[in-house]
């Protein structure tokens, strides 16, 4: 039998509605009682929760942890544990690793690693194509027998139309759905940075949103025509994500991402070089910031999620065109949201728990985690009042390269639980 915990006065979030003070009791990994809790006629462990926040935990449904192939970079484990660092106890990984995950063998070798190392539940995407090269159709029935329910080449996006299409059209009728990475490779060109007056002045060829902008709308009326269910990842423009609230409002069954580094940052903040800054697709304008927060206060994005992409030092370190896109985020998502949003009154902790725990889960046939009696203990208590330094020693993941490092923003998670389990607690 497991540890009786008590959260005791803190405020609890859901995804509708504003916070609400309640005591909250998890006996055997289950939310017992929610609501006025006299600890003295309980046998539990006391947690003081005065002024904190306690929410459903996080759910990333982008992230890349590079194995197999790449593990210098990161691997499954030292990923997972990243997650749980940002309060995070669900993830879905991305297929371009190597060898690519494009066969049920492929998928069998990583979940069984994941089960084998994690402490969350880790799911898996599967290639569109082989070897993600776009040429010919990946080995679907099988990856689907094996438990993938997404289907991507992210990284690159299928260039031919007619493949994409027929994918769609198979894949389709065993409940499968797409995500697509957006990007013309005949416009994208070297994609090192918005193309613009900024990269004009530093002398870099550009990749213009346009790269995108044309695929979000191709890879959206394929799908619309195909009657498949399509996800757009990391929308980084105004008119992209424009076009995805057009088909929205015309019926399309599409969704879409919006990660934290395309709110937070444009290309202003690459500076002198700094490939922290370096991404694909790449940082965008001020005004597409303003407009991409917009969408998301509006619902046009469903959900929020990181691309986390880890890179060693070295990869980072050298001139800006040849560095490697990427970030890493699943340490630094949700402190930097309540620190550049939250706090400052742009949106509540609801649309927070909605867009990056709730929706997340419902795309990937999950069930949301509430809060409430009967339901699965799967939360983490966050601290307004408290303050992370995002330095090497704190955070989890194999790579840093992250505009954040060794900064110090407002917010800390100090607990994460997950059923019986407490993933992440105070130090001392």
């Amino acid at each position: 039998m497991s540890e009786a915990l008590l959260f005791k006065g803190g405020e609890v979030a859901a995804e509708e509605g504003p916070l609400v003070c309640m005591d909250v009791l998890v006996i055997d990994g289950k939310v017992e009682t929610v609501g006025e809790i006299d600890a003295g006629a309980v046998d539990a462990r006391v947690i003081d929760c005065e002024g904190k926040v306690l929410m459903p935990a996080m759910f990333d449904a982008h992230v890349h942890f590079r194995e197999p192939g790449q593990t210098h970079k990161e691997n499954i484990e030292a990923g997972t544990e990243a997650a749980i660092n940002g309060g995070i106890t669900g993830v879905v990984m991305m297929p371009n690793t190597s060898p690519a995950i494009d066969s049920s063998a492929v998928v069998k070798m990583v979940l069984d690693k994941a089960a084998a190392v994690s402490r969350i539940p880790v799911y898996t995407s599967g290639c569109i194509t082989k070897n993600r090269e776009g040429t010919e159709l990946a080995a679907i029935d099988g990856m689907r027998e094996a438990g993938v329910l997404m289907l991507t080449d992210d990284g690159d996006a299928v260039p031919d139309a007619n493949l994409l299409l027929q994918a769609m059209r198979y894949a389709t009728e065993f409940g499968m759905f797409f995500a697509s990475h957006c990007e013309d490779p005949s416009l994208a060109g070297p994609r090192a940075m918005n193309e613009g007056s900024k990269s004009y002045s530093l002398g870099i060829n550009g990749t213009p949103a346009i790269a995108e902008e044309l695929f979000i709308d191709r890879d959206i009326r394929i799908a619309h025509y195909a009657g498949a269910h399509i996800h757009i990842q990391h929308v980084s423009s105004r008119m992209g994500m424009e076009t995805i609230r057009w088909w929205k409002s015309m019926g399309a069954r599409v969704t879409c991402e919006v990660s934290p580094h395309h709110l937070l940052f444009n290309e202003e903040d690459i500076g002198d070089y700094d490939t922290h800054y370096k991404m694909n697709p790449p940082l965008r304008t001020a005004e597409d910031n303003a407009a991409l927060l917009q969408a998301l206060k509006d619902g046009v994005f469903d959900l929020i999620a990181t691309d986390h992409a880890p890179h060693t030092e070295f990869e980072k370190s050298v001139d800006f065109v040849s560095a490697p896109n990427g970030i890493t985020g699943l340490e630094t998502a949700l402190v930097s949201l309540y620190d550049a949003f939250v706090a400052k009154g742009e949106f509540g902790w609801d649309l927070l728990v909605k867009r990056y725990s709730a929706e997340p889960r419902r795309m990937m046939g999950l069930e949301p985690v509430p809060i409430e009696a009967g339901k699965p203990a799967d939360l983490l208590v966050f601290d307004p009042q408290g303050s992370t330094t995002f330095s090497k020693d704190f955070m989890r993941s194999k790579s840093s390269n992250t505009p954040f490092l060794d900064k110090t923003l407002k917010g800390s998670i100090d607990w994460v639980v997950l059923g019986e389990s407490i993933l992440k607690e105070p130090v001392g």
